[in-house]
C-alpha cells in the first residue's frame, strides 16, 4: 500500500507530544522470547530503538537468553533442569550462562545496533561491579537475588549518547557467578536509574480477562489492582511473576510499565508513540 507524503507528515505531527513526553528520558526496555530468535523481529525491534534513541530518549536495553543456554548446555552433554520455572545452575552452567549472555548474545546485539546506524556499548553486571547477588535458594544452585544495582557506568554511557545493552549476570560477595532472571533484573535497573517507563516484550499481547480472546485485553492497570486479578486467576501461570517484576519496577519509582507483545513488528513504537498503544499498562 502506497503512503502519501501528507499521511507520512500526518504519523510524524501525530507522534509529536510521545517525543515530547520521553524526550531527555530514560526508557528502559526487558528483550526477550520470540523476538530474539525470529531474524525479522530482531531487525524491527533494534531499528525501534535506534529511532528512538535518535529522537532524543536514553534507551537501555536488558536481554535474557534462556533458549540459547540451553541449547549451549544440550551441546556439551549437560542436562537442563528447572525448580519452579528457574533454570537450577551448578558452577559449569553459571560460567556457559555468562558466556552465551555476555558474549555472543550481547555482542551480537551490540553490532547489530551498530549496524542499524545506532551507537551501543555491552554491559554484564559483572562490569563495574553493575550487579550485585546472592544466592536465591540453594535448590536452584548459582540463580541469582539481585541485592544491589550500581546505576553509575550505566549513566555514563547513557551521557555519552550510548545505548547501553545489558546482559543479565552477576556477581557475588563469594566471588562466584549468578544467573539473574532477565525480567528481574529489568525490573531493578529501571527502578534504581528512575526510568520514565520499562517495556517487557513477551510471546502474548498482555493482560487478557479471557486468555483465549484477544479481545479481552486490558489495556490499564494500577498496580494495586494486580493481587485480586491474581487471586480472579486473571493473572496466572508464567505471567504472575512478569506482573509482579512489573508491580516491582512501579514501587521502586518507573512511572509506567508495559507488558507487549513482542511477535508484532514495531511493538514498541506502536506503544510509545501513539495513543492506543498495543499491549497492558501498569500505572
Amino acid at each position: 500500500m502506497e503512503i502519501s507524503n501528507a499521511e507520512r507528515t500526518e504519523v510524524l505531527v501525530h507522534a509529536l507530544p510521545y517525543i515530547k513526553e520521553y524526550n531527555n528520558k530514560i526508557v528502559v526496555v526487558k528483550y526477550g522470547g520470540n523476538a530474539m530468535i525470529n531474524e525479522e523481529l530482531k531487525n524491527a525491534v533494534m531499528n525501534d530503538i535506534v529511532l528512538l534513541s535518535l529522537i532524543g530518549i536514553k534507551v537501555v536495553l536488558v536481554h535474557g537468553g534462556g533458549p540459547e543456554i540451553t541449547e549451549t548446555l544440550k551441546a556439551v552433554g549437560k542436562e537442563t533442569k528447572f525448580v519452579d520455572g528457574l533454570r537450577v545452575t551448578d558452577e559449569e552452567t553459571a560460567q556457559i550462562a555468562l558466556m552465551v549472555l555476555a558474549g555472543k548474545i550481547n555482542k551480537n546485539l551490540v553490532n547489530l545496533i551498530c549496524q542499524t546506524g545506532g551507537k551501543a556499548l555491552g554491559l554484564c553486571g559483572l562490569d563495574a561491579q553493575l550487579i550485585r547477588a546472592k544466592m536465591k535458594d540453594e535448590r536452584l544452585g548459582y540463580v541469582g537475588d539481585i541485592t544491589h544495582i550500581n546505576e553509575y557506568p550505566i549513566l555514563d554511557i547513557l551521557e555519552k549518547g550510548y545505548i547501553p545493552v545489558i546482559s543479565t549476570v552477576g556477581y557475588g560477595e563469594d566471588g562466584k557467578v549468578y544467573n539473574i532472571n532477565a525480567d528481574t533484573a529489568a525490573a531493578r535497573i529501571a527502578g534504581k536509574l528512575r526510568a520514565e517507563a520499562l517495556i517487557s516484550m513477551t510471546d502474548i499481547d498482555g493482560i487478557l480477562r479471557d486468555k483465549d480472546d484477544p479481545s479481552t485485553l486490558i489495556r490499564e492497570i494500577n498496580a494495586s489492582e494486580a493481587p485480586e486479578l491474581m487471586r480472579e486467576g486473571i493473572i496466572s501461570g508464567g505471567m504472575i511473576p512478569k506482573v509482579e517484576c512489573c508491580i516491582d519496577a512501579i514501587r521502586r519509582g518507573v512511572k509506567k510499565v508495559f507488558i507487549i507483545n513482542g511477535t508484532i513488528p514495531h511493538s514498541i513504537l506502536i506503544e510509545t508513540m501513539t495513543d492506543e498503544g498495543i499491549g497492558t499498562m501498569f500505572l
